[in-house]
C-alpha cells in the first residue's frame, strides 16, 4: 500500500512538473508570436508608406503628362531647334494642381530653355527673385537626373527664401539623337509653379481611392481608418495628415522618401491592429499561470486525499489487530470449558455449572 501511495505521489509530482514546463513553453511561444506580429505590423506600415508614395507619383505623372505632354513630350529633332515659349502650354495647365482663390496669383506656367537659361512665363508675372530661383533650381535638378526625360519632377522652395511657399511640377523636353547631341539630352523644361496647398487634393485622392495594403490583410478596412499618415516636404514642414491621430502604442514603420523628396511616415493604430489578419495576440500569460495554479491545487488536494486514505488504512489495521487480541482470550476460555464439558471432565454438577457460567460470561 505504501509503495502504491508513493507511486501515485510521484506521478502527481511529474504531472505538476510537466504542466509547469508546458506553461513555460507556451509563454515563450506567446512572446515569440507577439514579437513576430509586432514586426509584421511595422512592416505593413512601411509598405503602406511606400505604396502611398508610389500611387502619388503615378497620379502626378499622369496629370503632368496630360497637361505638359503636348509640348514637352515631343522631342526636338536637333539641339539647335527653337523651343516653344510658355504660351504654347495654353489652358491645358490650368487644371494641373490649381491653387485656391486666395493663392491663385502665385500660380503660373513657365518654359525654361536649358541652352540659354531663358525663362518665359504664362499667367501672373513672378518676382525677379522667384524667377532666378526657379531658373537655377530647375536647371540644377534636370542636370542632376540625366534620365529625367519623359518623367515629371517635383521641386520645393525652401522656407525663408525665394520660392519658400512654392511647389514646382515640371517635365523635360529632350532632343532626339542626330549626331549632334546625346540621345534624349534635356533641351528645355516646361512646368507649373503653384502653391504648396495645391498638392493636398492629390494627396487626399490617393488616400481615398488607392488601397495602401492588400484587401486580404485589411479585410476591406478603408485607408482613413487603417493607417495614420504624415506627409512632410524636404524642409520638414507637415504638408498633409490622414487617418487616426498618432498615439504612443501605434506600430510605426520606417519613413519613405521619394516623389519630389516627400517624406511619408505611416503607422498602424493599436486599435486597428486587432482587425488585421496578422495581429498582436492577447496576453495569455495570466491564463497559463492560472491553469498552472489550478493544476498545483488539484495535485495538492490529491496528495492530501492519498495521505488521508493511508491514515484510514493504518487505523483499520490497528483496529483489526486490537480486536483480534481482545477476542483471542475469551474465545480461548470458551473453547477450553466447551471441550471440558464435551469430554465429560467435569466431576460434579457444580463444576459443570461453573464451566457453563464461564462460557456465558466470556461470550
Amino acid at each position: 500500500m505504501k509503495s502504491a501511495s508513493r507511486f501515485l505521489i510521484l506521478l502527481l509530482g511529474l504531472t505538476l512538473g510537466l504542466a509547469a514546463l508546458l506553461a513555460v513553453e507556451a509563454a515563450r511561444a506567446t512572446r515569440s508570436h507577439r514579437v513576430t506580429a509586432e514586426r509584421a505590423l511595422r512592416d505593413y506600415a512601411t509598405v503602406a508608406a511606400w505604396e502611398f508614395l508610389s500611387a502619388f507619383d503615378d497620379r502626378l505623372q499622369r496629370d503632368a503628362a496630360a497637361a505638359l505632354g503636348p509640348v514637352a513630350g515631343n522631342p526636338a529633332a536637333s539641339p539647335y531647334d527653337s523651343v516653344p515659349s510658355a504660351a504654347a502650354l495654353g489652358s491645358a495647365t490650368d487644371s494641373l494642381l490649381p491653387c485656391g482663390t486666395a493663392d491663385s496669383t502665385s500660380r503660373f506656367s513657365f518654359a525654361l530653355d536649358l541652352r540659354s537659361g531663358a525663362l518665359s512665363t504664362r499667367g501672373p508675372a513672378p518676382a525677379a527673385a522667384l524667377r532666378r530661383w526657379l531658373g537655377d533650381t530647375v536647371a540644377a535638378a534636370v542636370r542632376s537626373t540625366p534620365s529625367a526625360a519623359g518623367r515629371a519632377g517635383l521641386l520645393w522652395g525652401q522656407p525663408g527664401r525665394a520660392g519658400g511657399g512654392t511647389a514646382v511640377v515640371y517635365a523635360v523636353k529632350a532632343v532626339r539623337y542626330n549626331g549632334y547631341a546625346v540621345h534624349d539630352a534635356p533641351l528645355a523644361v516646361y512646368g507649373v509653379a503653384t502653391c504648396r496647398t495645391a498638392l493636398l487634393p492629390l494627396l487626399a485622392a490617393v488616400v481615398a481611392e488607392h488601397p495602401l495594403l492588400p484587401r486580404q490583410v485589411t479585410g476591406g478596412l478603408p485607408n482613413g481608418q487603417l493607417v495614420s499618415l504624415a506627409v512632410s516636404d524636404p524642409a520638414g514642414r507637415t504638408l498633409y495628415r490622414s487617418g487616426p491621430p498618432a498615439a504612443a502604442g501605434d506600430y510605426a514603420g520606417d519613413p519613405a522618401s521619394g516623389a519630389g523628396s516627400l517624406l511619408v511616415r505611416a503607422s498602424l493604430p493599436a486599435g486597428v491592429a486587432g482587425q488585421l489578419v496578422v495581429a498582436r495576440p492577447g496576453a495569455r500569460l495570466p491564463l497559463l499561470l492560472g491553469l498552472l495554479a489550478l493544476t498545483a491545487a488539484l495535485t495538492a488536494v490529491a496528495a492530501r486525499q492519498l495521505r488521508r486514505e493511508h491514515e484510514l488504512v493504518r487505523l483499520r489495521t490497528d483496529f483489526t489487530s486490537s480486536v483480534s487480541h481482545e477476542l483471542r482470550t475469551p474465545l480461548t476460555q470458551i473453547l477450553l470449558f466447551g471441550e471440558t464439558l464435551e469430554l465429560g471432565r467435569a466431576q460434579s454438577e457444580d463444576e459443570r455449572r461453573q464451566a457453563l457460567a464461564i462460557i456465558v460470561q466470556e461470550a
